[in-house]
C-alpha cells in the first residue's frame, strides 16, 4: 500500500550539526531534521506501528522542489523515520531499495511501499 508524506524530505549531509559540550564533541539533530521526523510519524499513517521485522523491500519516489538534491541523500534519512514511526524494526533488513526522483516546486514529498520479502 502507498503511503504519502508531504514536505521536503531533509538530506542527510545537512541534517547533523557538530556540538562541543565542555572538551566533548558530538552530533546533534539540526531543527530541520527534528521537524521532519514529526511530520513523518504524524503523517504516516499506513505503516505505523506495523513493526515489519523480517526482510523487506522498499520502493520509492521522492519529489523534490529543486533539481539540486541527492536522491541517496535522503534513503538513510527515510530508513531512519520508518524505524521511529516501527514501520520496520531495524534497516538492516532492507534488501531492496527502487528509487526514483522526481521534481515537484509546488508539493515536494516522498512516496513509498514497503514490501515483505
Amino acid at each position: 500500500m502507498m503511503q504519502t508524506i508531504i514536505g521536503k524530505c531533509p538530506s542527510k549531509s545537512n541534517c547533523y550539526k557538530v556540538v562541543k559540550i565542555a572538551q566533548h564533541s558530538s552530533l546533534a539533530k539540526t531543527k530541520a531534521l527534528i521537524d521532519y521526523e514529526k511530520s513523518f510519524y504524524l503523517q504516516c499513517n499506513v505503516y505505523r506501528n506495523k513493526n515489519i521485522t523480517g526482510l523487506f523491500e522498499l520502493q520509492l519516489h521522492v519529489f523534490y522542489d529543486s533539481n539540486r538534491a541527492d536522491l541517496d541523500n535522503s534513503l538513510k534519512i527515510i530508513l531512519d523515520c520508518l524505524q521511529k514511526v516501527n514501520a520496520i524494526k531495524n534497516d538492516n533488513n532492507c534488501v531492496k531499495i527502487t528509487a526514483e526522483k522526481f521534481i515537484d516546486k509546488i508539493k515536494p514529498r516522498i512516496e513509498f511501499t514497503i514490501i515483505t520479502v
